[in-house]
């Protein structure tokens, strides 16, 4: 079967390939959908495939053709010497390769090449595809070398080890008093990881909620060692917060937790969440959302959950004393918090003006290395 755009091209290989002995030109197609449909029907032992052509490309034809007709072994063809269409079209599953305008011995030869079950490049490609497909090999193996070590590390901090947890005060801006604490994950590795990079990892590796409830879990262990007056705020995903494990360990503490909503991937299902929230509230629980003021986000977030806490992002603290624009965006944030029946959290408190700019706007409350640095539970 020949699958190219060009018809002219078609019928000069047609024509080509009908006088020689033992093989057969059984259909021809125009673009990837009937490259695709037309190996379903007709099962061609060989397909010659043009590397572009419309509807999705050459690609795109030899995964569909594969798939449609597995004993249909793909050649791609193309107009010229192209290194990156050589290795997407045999990474999706072509077995040959030619540079159109090869010779007709060329063509001939790696048409019973692959018909026999073997492989053929075109003479055109062959010196520079072999380091290039080996240099792709090296690299497909450091990186899955990179994401077994990633999720050997992450395996371990999930089953407990070399995980612990910090503390950071939040306070009373106007007496210093604590009125809360949250919980920090740290994590010891070689990989030299900061904390969020670990959970995007996870993420990434399908562990990001496991390692949230090693997290959760291990935080939970210094609520009898707080005053019975400070509440304990815990970080957690969308997912994490949806989840019964989440619910369970909160349940028997929920009037002196925090549950933080974090941003660590897009909410697809709001009204789920906020079901799941609903739930933790009736227990007693109290919801944040973080880093409010930081992007759209948590601004969504905000109005899609309506939290009883509303946490200014380090980036509208970090030199508010210095910024009318991030004096004027955090003083419409405490504007809407005092009207939505919200408390205003500010994190990142770093400097005595920075602390004083925050109290003349009229926050109640706040955290950073000015006020207490995250540590143990003393």
């Amino acid at each position: 079967m020949i699958a190219d755009d060009e018809v002219a091209l078609r019928i000069a290989l047609a024509e080509l390939l009908d006088h020689e002995e033992g093989v057969a030109v059984v259909g021809a197609a125009g673009d990837a959908d009937e490259a695709i449909r037309l190996a379903d029907e007709l099962r061609p032992r060989v397909a010659l495939v043009d590397v572009k052509m419309p509807r999705g490309g050459g690609p795109r034809a030899t995964r569909g053709i594969t798939a449609a007709s597995p004993d249909t072994r793909v050649i791609a063809l193309s107009a010229f010497e192209d290194r990156p269409s050589v290795l997407e079209m045999l990474r999706s599953g072509a077995v040959g390769y030619l540079v159109k305008g090869a010779e007709a011995d060329e063509i001939v030869d790696s048409i019973a090449r692959v018909a026999d079950g073997g492989t053929h490049l075109s003479r055109a490609v062959v010196g520079g595809i072999v380091d290039e497909l080996a240099s792709q090999m090296r690299q497909d193996e450091g990186e899955r070398l990179r994401r077994e070590a990633r999720r050997d590390e992450i395996a371990r901090f999930v089953n407990g080890n070399e995980i612990s947890i910090v503390y950071q005060a939040i306070l009373d801006l106007r007496t210093l008093a604590v009125v809360g604490m949250e919980a920090l994950a740290r994590f010891r590795s070689p990989l030299d990881l900061a904390p969020e990079r670990w959970f995007e990892e996870a993420d990434d590796l399908d562990l990001g909620v496991e390692l949230e409830l090693t997290a959760i879990r291990r935080a939970l262990e210094a609520l009898r060692r707080l005053p019975d007056d400070v509440y304990l705020s815990l970080n957690a995903s969308h997912r994490a917060a949806m989840s019964p494990e989440v619910t369970a360990m909160i349940t028997p503490h929920a009037p002196r937790i925090v549950v933080e909503i974090t941003e660590h991937e897009p909410v697809e299902d709001y009204p789920q969440l906020a079901d799941a929230l609903a739930t933790l509230r009736r227990l007693g629980a109290r919801i944040a959302i973080d880093d409010a003021g930081a992007g759209f986000a948590s601004l969504r977030h905000t109005l899609q959950l309506a939290p009883d806490i509303l946490k200014l992002d380090i980036s509208l603290t970090r030199d508010i004393d210095a910024d009318r624009a991030k004096r004027a965006l955090a003083a419409s944030l405490i504007t809407f918090a005092n009207e939505t029946g919200m408390l205003i959290v500010a994190e990142g408190i770093e400097t005595a003006a920075e602390l004083n700019v925050l109290l003349e706007l009229g926050v109640p409350f706040g955290q950073g290395f000015y006020l207490a640095e995250p540590g143990p539970i003393a």
